[in-house]
């Protein structure tokens, strides 16, 4: 198994971070536990390392392996675990990686994975997905400020400045002749001046996006304000001062990015003075410099100069407030044909969830992949006689009045007559978040506990503590509707709250839907079919499993295209009945093999 580069500690970059002068405490806190951790691993792999702290992660870039630094030229292969996994990786038969790393080594990271001609992509209906998110650039206030302290930031109560443009200074400064030394003084004051100067204007974009953002009334979702940036979301009168503010932003990154040029000038033509760690110095600079000039180009064509073939956004988190900025490619197929098709001898794309009205027209649609060959391999479980669907026929449909409060009814009777055993798979945390606070005292009284994603446990923790539970019940949004695998009597019954439809809203979807005639039909319910199956694939997961799956939307028969989502399905045994008969008919399917 090989990871993306930036997985893997860089040993010698570790040493130049704890050379730095006046660690903060964060950065004295990671620094310990990097020191601690070097002898004794083996991998050199961060998810070893125990960094629940944002800042902690943040600082993780500035001692991870680089491309742009760790060379052949400074760094040993004997030293370096990057270049060790991947030596490992050469001498393999079979490499195992990610989606992510698959399309880094097809971008701008290319030659990560050594050389292969045949490829098996397992998981296959993610790779839009995937390809769109390695590809999506994003940035915020945080991260940006970050970037520039990490160059220059005062040292409080002190004239001083600390970051890397001071290691510089102080390690230039140690080895130069004297009078070399007030021109060195001079630029790297002007240096930590505009990076000053940088980091007040980026908070006044932001601050100018953040009243952008709140003048808008559309586009918010349960989880986060999410604004795509069209023509008429740019008429909005705030969206002037966001120009204005970048146009200001704009000049000091450039002005930064000019500065380090000039630094990295100097720096080179010291190479006689013997400047430790002159050339990690010069790659750092480069480094640096090439990460600004990304970040500036990538802000200016989403605030400034649009393309028809990106997707550009705003997004507001709900939980801290924090304005981020994202650029996302509309189309992805062209990448595939281009890096993947073209360039290997033969692909494999695999998953239980590619086909839908039993066709894979929809996934060749989007990934350009008419020229290939299609074939379903029929599942060897016997869903009809193990898996009940079940109807309730009387409950109101979603987003109409008594929706929510027969579902949360119905969900009570059900679990408590059948002993918990329960997934139930929301499409948004809101409904989610209410249900729990309405079901959990009636369940409680039951000897029913109810398990909920987001409340603070991790993901691993939610479900061991489901499976090992006497009479439980889990509740999930849309990262539990896959991946979740409970064979057994475990799970025993799996509630769809509702049909997993994208939100409309969400700029992604929403200019993807624009590229089609008939976008909800072409678009949005293929897509929401992928996922319906991926949902329903979550009870039976070895021969001998037996359970229900409810469906507590009835659009699924009272729309015109609510059969499309259970012709997906296989051949099951389904039940369209009145809420009140479900709990007695799934306790006899599941406890006495019959309706």
């Amino acid at each position: 198994a090989l990871k993306g580069r930036s997985n893997y500690v860089c040993p010698r970059r570790v040493q130049m971070f704890q050379a730095k002068e006046n660690h903060s405490p964060t950065e004295l806190r990671l620094l310990a536990k990097l020191l601690t951790w070097l002898p004794s691993t083996t991998t050199g792999d961060r998810e070893e390392l125990f960094m629940p702290d944002y800042g902690e992660q943040a600082l993780w870039s500035q001692v991870a392996s680089d491309g742009n630094i760790c060379t052949s030229r400074y760094c040993t292969a004997e030293n370096c675990f990057y270049a060790r996994a991947r030596r490992a990786a050469e001498s393999a038969h079979v490499i195992i990686v990610n989606h992510a790393l698959l399309m880094a080594d097809i971008g701008v990271e290319s030659n990560i994975i050594p050389e292969y001609k045949y490829l098996i992509i397992d998981e296959a209906h993610h790779l839009e997905d995937n390809i769109t998110n390695q590809l999506t650039f994003s940035t915020d206030q945080k991260s940006l400020e970050q970037l520039l302290r990490e160059l220059s930031q005062p040292l409080r109560g002190s004239d001083r400045h600390v970051g890397f443009i001071h290691e510089i200074s102080r390690r230039a400064l140690a080895a130069i002749p004297n009078h070399l030394k007030g021109d060195v003084n001079d630029l790297i004051y002007k240096s930590q001046h505009i990076i000053d100067k940088s980091i007040g204007s980026t908070r006044q974009l932001f601050t100018a996006l953040a009243n952008f953002v709140n003048e808008i009334p559309s586009g918010r979702s349960p989880y986060n304000y999410k604004i795509r940036l069209t023509d008429d979301t740019r008429s909005q009168p705030a969206w002037s001062d966001v120009e204005v503010t970048w146009d200001n932003t704009n000049a000091g990154l450039s002005d930064v990015s000019r500065s380090l040029g000039i630094l990295y000038t100097m720096l080179t033509e010291m190479e006689a003075f013997d400047i430790p760690n002159w050339e990690e110095l010069l790659a750092n600079l480069a480094s640096y410099r090439s990460r600004i000039d990304e970040i500036r180009a990538n802000i200016n064509q989403i605030l400034t100069n649009p393309s028809r073939d990106r997707i550009l956004w705003v997004e507001q988190s709900i939980q801290n407030r924090v304005i981020s900025l994202h650029n996302a490619p509309l189309h992805v197929g062209h990448l595939v044909q281009e890096h993947l098709l073209k360039a290997k001898e033969a692909i494999i794309f695999t998953s239980a969830t590619m086909r839908t009205n039993n066709s894979f027209e929809y996934f060749q649609e989007r990934l350009d992949l008419w020229e290939a060959e299609g074939a379903a391999v029929g599942s060897p479980f016997d869903y009809e006689n193990n898996t009940l669907v079940y109807i309730p026929i009387d409950v109101p449909e979603p987003n109409t009045p008594g929706h929510q409060k027969v579902f949360e009814e119905g969900l009570v009777e059900l679990t408590k007559r059948i002993k918990g055993r329960t997934l139930v798979l929301f499409t948004a945390y809101s409904q989610l978040r209410n249900s729990a606070r309405n079901i959990k005292g009636p369940l409680a009284e039951a000897g029913v506990v109810v398990y909920q994603q987001g409340d603070g446990s991790s993901r691993r923790q939610i479900l061991e503590n489901f499976v090992t539970a006497d009479q439980a019940v889990l509740l999930g949004t849309r990262s539990f509707w896959e991946g979740v695998d409970i064979p057994g009597p475990a799970l025993s019954c799996v509630v769809i709250a509702r049909i997993p439809f994208a939100v409309p809203s969400d700029p992604v979807v929403a200019a993807r839907s624009e590229t089609f005639d008939e976008p909800f039909y072409q678009f949005s319910i293929p897509q929401a079919i992928l996922m319906f199956r991926q949902g329903f694939g979550r009870l039976i997961r070895q021969k001998d499993d037996r359970g229900v799956v409810v469906i507590f939307d009835k659009r699924v028969v009272s729309k015109s295209y609510g059969q499309a989502f259970l012709d997906s399905l296989p051949s099951v045994t389904e039940q369209r009945d009145a809420l009140a008969n479900l709990p007695s008919m799934a306790e006899n399917w599941i406890y006495h093999g019959g309706l």
